[in-house]
């Protein structure tokens, strides 16, 4: 028996020892980089936890997205209903009546959050909490946190409740101080309003890469929608971390960087969990607008969404897809350009969000996430000589499409903050088994880094992620990261969406098993690039390089418009 499977069932006998009747549910031995303990959390304070119920059926709806995203399916695109959905994921007649007599049993009482009944929220004091779930409540800082948060480091459940219940939180998830995806901004001057880029060249210090840039380089057209639009092809911006999307930046940007279009250019806002999006002098986000202004400035004449979300960014991550799976109608492209290093969160946690992004694929919702800025060692950087790498998620989920980051026209190459790798909690879909086998057998076999060769692999695209010029609170600023990449590539996706409505075909919906198996000559394979991290020069790190087909640093490469558009017609 290994040392960890010894620790494992010493756990077990102890927490069944204990309490008797309890099962372990999920532990960590650390917590995140950063996060300090200060001891046992006030025993008369209270605490809400969110349960996640066992869906009824989940695999079932896992092999009905399967057969509806996959090429030569006879249920090819045929998209799902909310209802269609539901019947899948709502918890079963004996989950509710077993979870209710619990907490009946224990003086609680549960509120449904989520439309199928899948979530519910309970509130009790924190020495109800460690008793029911063996739990040890402790206060954790973090020098990025405003206040201190309230977790544990183990959580087990009630032996009836095993096989109905799949989550508690917050537990073992921690929250993340910077979820936003960027890299340091390149920090040079920034060029005046009217006066023209030096160059699309990113790799130029005087680049500046703007939509007209991209719609060039990759044959993006320029020209208004032909479809009527409406509902049936929306693109939705996420935001989280009270970073907030400005009308008046964004009619500034279309002035200066799409002339050619109306600067009316709106965008119609939706919030949830006391998510807000006020307007002024000074509340600009940068994330936010980066994002709401290239889908804009891209994906001409598209409606575009931006859904604003409060509350701490791993409970925000599952307000979202609760909120969006209620609705009856969904934009058809979502782009997310947030993240945090995979080991922040608990198993259970990321494996409810991501099937939530499951739902919303199987419904005919194109999930763009931006794969990380920080090489293969997590959101941001770290130590360089540590050769364990660290994937991010949600862009690690597979039911999303990740995107990495390329920088310079000529030729294109791998950004070396691009985030990229192997899922430590998901394995890898059957999709892109042969893309990314055909990749590992081009690694040496005294490769130094350390990571899950049998998880899902991401990004499976790429595109520009550096030098984007930005309106922030009336000033032109230069941004960069895969978070500029993703609403970019989102935007392609919506005018293709567009072309495939106006031609009386469904929308692409759920990407990948399509991008593996018929899309994947449609892109400029990238084939220069190291994935150090910005942090690090790629002569003292171990990383991924970029190769010839599939890489973990910019998936396929980078879209040609026309070939993406015959494919997908086709």
């Amino acid at each position: 028996m290994t040392t960890f499977s010894k620790l494992l069932a010493l756990l077990s006998l102890v927490v069944s020892a204990s309490a008797g009747s309890l099962v372990l549910h999920e532990w960590r031995t650390t917590v995140p980089s950063g996060f300090v303990r200060h001891g046992a959390a006030p025993a008369t304070d209270t605490i809400t936890l969110r349960v996640a119920l066992k869906p009824n059926n989940v695999a079932g709806l896992e092999e009905k997205l399967r057969s509806v995203s996959t090429p030569g399916s006879s249920e090819f695109q045929k998209w799902l209903s909310r209802d269609d959905v539901l019947t899948f994921t709502k918890p079963s007649s004996e989950t509710l009546s077993v979870f209710d007599a619990f907490a009946s049993a224990n003086g609680l009482s549960p509120t449904t959050i989520s439309p199928g009944g899948d979530w519910v929220s309970i509130t009790l004091p924190i020495s109800k909490a460690n008793k029911l779930f063996a739990a040890n409540f402790e206060l954790f800082t973090h020098p990025s946190l405003n206040e201190p948060i309230t977790r544990t480091l183990s959580v087990s459940l009630p032996s009836e409740l095993v096989g109905h219940v799949d989550v508690l939180h917050p537990t073992t998830a921690f929250t993340a101080p910077t979820p936003r995806l960027a890299p340091p901004r390149p920090g040079r001057k920034i060029r005046k309003r009217g006066v023209p880029a030096a160059s699309c060249d990113s790799t130029d210090p005087a680049g500046v890469v703007t939509p007209t840039c991209l719609q060039d380089f990759y044959g993006i057209p320029t020209t208004p929608v032909t479809h009527s639009g409406g509902s049936n092809n929306t693109i939705m911006v996420t935001g989280y971390e009270n970073d907030w999307a400005q009308t008046a930046d964004l009619v500034q940007f279309l002035t200066l960087a799409r002339p050619d279009i109306s600067n009316a250019t709106g965008f119609t806002v939706l919030t949830t969990a006391n998510g807000t999006n006020p307007q002024g002098p000074g509340k600009g986000g940068f994330e936010a607008n980066l994002d709401i202004q290239y889908t804009a400035g891209i994906a001409t004449g598209i409606p575009l969404q931006y859904l604003s979300v409060g509350g701490e960014f791993t409970t925000a991550l599952l307000d979202t897809t609760n909120f969006l799976n209620g609705l009856t109608d969904l934009p058809t492209v979502i782009t997310n350009s947030w993240g945090v290093a995979e080991d922040g969160f608990g198993a259970s946690l990321a494996t409810s969000i991501c099937n939530g992004y499951m739902a919303l694929g199987a419904r005919g919702v194109s999930v763009i996430f931006a794969s990380g800025d920080g090489g293969v060692r997590g959101a941001h950087g770290g130590v360089c000589t540590n050769n364990t790498f660290n994937p991010i998620f949600p862009a690690s989920c597979g039911y999303v499409t990740s995107v990495g980051g390329t920088q310079g026209f000529a030729p294109e190459t791998a950004v070396n903050f691009t985030g990229g790798g192997f899922s430590n909690l998901f394995p890898a879909p059957s999709y892109q088994t042969t893309a990314v086998s055909e990749f590992l057998a081009t690694l040496q076999p005294d490769f130094a880094g350390i990571f899950n060769k049998s998880g899902r692999a991401h990004p499976d695209v790429a595109l520009q992620a550096w030098n984007f010029e930005t309106i922030v609170n009336g000033e032109v600023n230069i941004e960069g990261g895969t978070s500029a990449a993703a609403p970019t590539f989102a935007a392609i996706i919506a005018l293709i969406n567009d072309r495939l409505l106006a031609a009386g075909k469904p929308v692409l919906g759920f990407l990948n098993p399509w991008l593996y198996e018929r899309a994947s000559g449609a892109f400029t394979d990238i084939t220069t690039g190291h994935s150090s991290g910005y942090r690090c020069a790629a002569n003292e790190t171990v990383a991924f390089d970029a190769a010839v087909g599939w890489d973990p640093l910019t998936g396929f490469g980078t879209p040609i418009f026309s070939e993406l558009l015959k494919t997908a017609l086709n």
